[in-house]
């Protein structure tokens, strides 16, 4: 197994009095998501600053009740939830062993601000009533709004954690924005005053 990433001093800024459990996570993620299918062997070297860190500056974007779709190992759903207590969280997760996973993370650090939900985004029952979707490193955007944007109430906004490529991507998903009646479509970047590198987002408002 290889190391875990020593913890960046920056850390304990970004999550304040949630640092235990950021902490405790991130161990256990470091731990076990390899052999739990969650993490590839080349991600406890860097797992702070590429994937928990990355995912927490987002957190101050967020309020009311949150999706995240795909939320896989808990990137970023869970690194948001432990950082912002104050907002629900509801994981939505397909994959039985990955909803395992996130049960028992959520159950260990004793997190009531989330719900672990097994679907597919495509088969959400709810309706358009979350405030925000968020989703990391899921599928290309063009992909992915016709799965966010229909669980977000209108005035919403969808918060996707993207790479390099987001630019280009808005350009692509053109026509299906305008489709799902999602607008002003922008690239924002946060945590350029802590990180390296700093998170990339696509930001835009859903109109019903």
């Amino acid at each position: 197994m290889s190391d875990i990433e020593v913890e960046p001093a920056i850390a304990a800024q970004i999550f304040g009095g949630r640092i235990d459990l950021a902490r405790a996570f991130t161990q256990a993620l470091g731990e076990h998501g390899e052999e739990r299918g969650l993490i590839g062997p080349l991600e406890p070297p860097r797992l702070w600053t590429r994937h928990i860190l990355n995912s927490a500056v987002a957190a101050p974007l967020f309020s009311g009740t949150v999706g995240d779709v795909g939320s896989g190992a808990g990137l970023p759903g869970l690194v948001l939830a432990i950082a912002r207590p104050d907002v629900q969280w509801v994981l939505i997760e397909p994959m039985e062993r990955r909803v395992a996973w996130l049960d028992e993370q959520v159950a260990s650090m004793g997190l009531d601000n989330v719900e672990v939900l097994r679907t597919r985004a495509e088969d959400w029952k709810r309706g358009p009533v979350l405030d925000a979707v968020t989703a990391r490193a899921v599928s290309a955007l063009r992909t992915l709004v016709p799965l966010t944007a229909p669980l977000v109430r209108d005035g919403g906004e969808l918060i996707l954690l993207k790479g390099a490529a987001a630019t280009n991507e808005i350009e692509a998903a053109e026509k299906v924005l305008r489709k799902f009646r999602v607008a002003d479509a922008r690239v924002e970047f946060v945590g350029e005053d802590m990180l390296d590198e700093p998170t990339r987002v696509v930001r835009a408002t859903v109109r019903a």
